[in-house]
């Protein structure tokens, strides 16, 4: 345990030893900025499910700010990790560094959300609170890892709240894009199209075509609609394209039970049908203003179904309710042509060795403007008219 003006700075390895209603408080203060991913119920799935802290290298270490009444002010969804896997900022060419002079990258401390490439709340304080628990909660991180014989600590996929923070206390920025759709007040699916280029109008209406064709039927559901039926077909869809793309599904079935149960209400699970089987499905989760798609699967190849699932019927439901943002999850640049824009995504590294640290940073400064570069042209790719 660190003490820092009266604020107490400890490591758990459970959520099971810390209350759920204080976590939550820190987690998602503002109902009207609620994020599923940081929720208790989220993570603590992650855990009961044997997701995480059995053999995926991800091992829960989660850091928390008591006040001098033992109350929890501040929390950070943080993990050991021996490996990179599942984390979708990619450092192991530093790791292959570190190897190459005979040193060890791992293990290391990650703070993020396992296998969920999401812009969220990583620093998490109760709204009563100022900067000063975000600070020590920085300075316990840093001396975790100096006493514990830890590279380096990652935080990813940082609000600019966050970044702005974290930025002034010395860790390395470093950018990367994700594609998102914002919704701009669009009446029905047909206003957003109207805002298309012709060509681009056409060919997504062709797409929705063919994947709407004979014998395909798509479901819609959330909520209590949701049943243990369907995340049997869907965690079958799930490991199926998970072998066949990664080799390496992250999440274990009771994963799917165990947020079915507590976060139904933040779920949108869109099925397909042929001929009235289930053939294919995307996942989604809802924040308060986004819709956030995180995993697909299929077990039938049909055309274009993958586009109508997780990005056409994600946008027709942010219309309908009003959702301001779909982000649709990492890489594909082909997101472009479906009225998805480049934005950027942040992340902050705390490297302990100066050396490592000043290398790194003079890499990241080069890679940052690439970055820039990309996102700069893949702007002038955007469907919509101009």
């Amino acid at each position: 345990m660190q003490k820092n003006n009266k604020i107490l700075i400890s490591v758990e390895n459970s959520l099971k030893d810390i209350s759920k209603k204080e976590w939550n408080n820190c987690a998602n203060p503002n109902s009207n900025d609620y994020n599923p991913f940081v929720s208790y119920d989220f993570l603590r799935s992650l855990e009961e499910s044997n997701s995480i802290n059995s053999n995926s290298g991800w091992y829960s270490s989660y850091f928390i700010a008591r006040d001098t009444a033992n109350k929890i002010i501040g929390c950070i969804p943080s993990y050991l990790k021996n490996n990179s896997s599942g984390e979708y900022v990619f450092d192991y060419s530093w790791a292959e560094a570190y190897q190459r002079i005979g040193r060890s990258y791992y293990p290391k401390l990650q703070i993020s959300i396992p296998f969920t490439p999401v812009t969220a709340p990583k620093l998490l304080t109760h709204k009563s609170k100022n900067q000063d628990v975000e600070k020590a909660l920085l300075y316990g991180i840093e001396n975790f890892c100096k006493n514990n014989s830890l590279s380096s600590a990652h935080l990813t996929f940082l609000t600019k709240k966050d970044l702005e923070l974290i930025k002034h206390q010395g860790w390395l920025i470093r950018t990367d894009q994700q594609f998102h759709w914002h919704n701009d007040n669009y009446r029905d699916f047909e206003d957003f199209l109207d805002a298309l280029s012709s060509r681009k109008r056409k060919n997504i209406r062709k797409e929705r075509d063919e994947a709407n064709k004979k014998g395909i039927e798509i479901e819609i559901l959330n909520d209590s609609n949701i049943t243990e039926h369907h995340w049997d077909h869907f965690y079958n869809f799930y490991l199926n394209t998970s072998m066949r793309k990664w080799g390496q599904p992250y999440l274990e079935r009771k994963f799917f039970s165990l947020v079915g149960n507590t976060l139904s209400k933040d779920i949108l699970l869109i099925m397909a049908k042929h001929n009235k089987k289930y053939i294919a499905g995307a996942l989604n989760f809802l924040g308060s203003n986004t819709i956030f798609g995180r995993n697909w699967g299929c077990i039938e190849d049909h055309k274009n179904l993958h586009f109508e699932l997780c990005y056409y019927r994600a946008i027709e439901y942010a219309i309908k309710k009003k959702f301001t943002k779909v982000e649709a999850g990492a890489q594909g640049a082909h997101k472009i042509s479906r009225g998805y824009k480049p934005s950027t995504t942040y992340s902050a590294h705390w490297i302990k060795d100066i050396d490592f640290s000043e290398a790194i940073s003079n890499y990241l400064k080069d890679e940052r403007q690439y970055i820039q570069r990309n996102i700069d042209k893949l702007n002038d790719y955007i469907p919509f008219k101009r």
